[in-house]
């Protein structure tokens, strides 16, 4: 069997999708619930756990590094950010104009995600229609 590790930053790529496909939800809660008194805006941690999933070992190849990243390690979590601020008498802290920047960024991240995972995927095909 060929050993072979040609999956390994398509399935990072795959999780980055997934919590960015995820943050839009919490997105579109965070501004659904703009009005809610004592709401605390939510995000996502995933960035922070990639980060120090791949920063584990500081002398390892980036391939090295994403070869060794199992799941596991790529767990996001729902966190409420800011959780004690509040800039408002009814203690909610979201903010409308932050929340549809937040939106727009994240929806570009995804599809640039997405465009990441096609050529990848475009480039195994080419491969193996090659051989």
């Amino acid at each position: 069997m060929i050993n072979s590790n040609v999956f390994d930053y398509i399935n990072v790529m795959d999780k980055a999708a997934d919590a960015s496909w995820t943050r839009n939800e919490i997105i579109a809660n965070n501004i659904a619930n703009i009005d809610t008194p004592g709401y605390k805006r939510q995000d996502l941690n995933f960035e922070s756990e990639l980060e120090r999933a791949l920063g584990h070992s500081r002398y390892k190849t980036m391939d090295k590094k994403v070869a060794d990243i199992k799941d596991k390690h790529l767990e996001a979590r729902v966190v409420n950010d800011y959780s004690g601020f509040s800039y408002r008498t009814d203690k909610n802290n979201v903010d409308v104009d932050t929340e549809n920047v937040l939106l727009a960024a994240n929806q570009l991240k995804y599809q640039g995600l997405m465009a990441g995972l096609k050529h990848e995927f475009q480039t195994i095909s080419a491969v193996t229609r090659s051989s």
